[in-house]
């Protein structure tokens, strides 16, 4: 793949397809869009790691370096940074290949710390990795 910067950081961890519906009328795909699908991935990480129910706690400062175009495949990298007694922090790249091509640019980046809950929605410890 050809890419614009340097490679991604972490593990594949959502790919998405940037369609009609979730664009403005320039065909700009919306921020929230884009930090929606990071967000789906954190939590798809993070539960894998707690082995249960996470929720998102905070999103560090995100800007956007590229615009995502309607038929890009939005590629969500995640790598877990940190893990804390209920938590664990990631850090989350956004790359968009480019509509029919193998291409591959840095979107934005941010850190996301997301908290494991117990069945009744109260934090509860991250168990020990396996």
């Amino acid at each position: 793949m050809t890419q614009a910067s340097a490679d991604p950081q972490g593990e594949l961890t959502l790919r998405t397809q940037a369609m009609p519906g979730d664009a403005n009328a320039a065909g700009d795909i919306f921020g929230g869009w884009v930090m929606s699908q990071m967000d789906l991935a954190s939590g798809i990480r993070a539960a894998e790691r707690a082995r249960g129910r996470v929720v998102t706690a905070a999103v560090k400062e995100m800007a956007f370096r590229k615009p995502v175009q309607i038929g890009d495949t939005l590629c969500v990298y995640t790598h877990i940074t940190a893990v804390g007694r209920s938590s664990i922090t990631l850090k989350v790249q956004a790359w968009a290949q480019r509509y029919l091509s193998h291409t591959m640019e840095l979107v934005t980046k941010a850190e996301f710390v997301m908290v494991a809950l117990d069945g009744t929605g109260r934090p509860t410890p991250v168990p020990p990795e396996v």
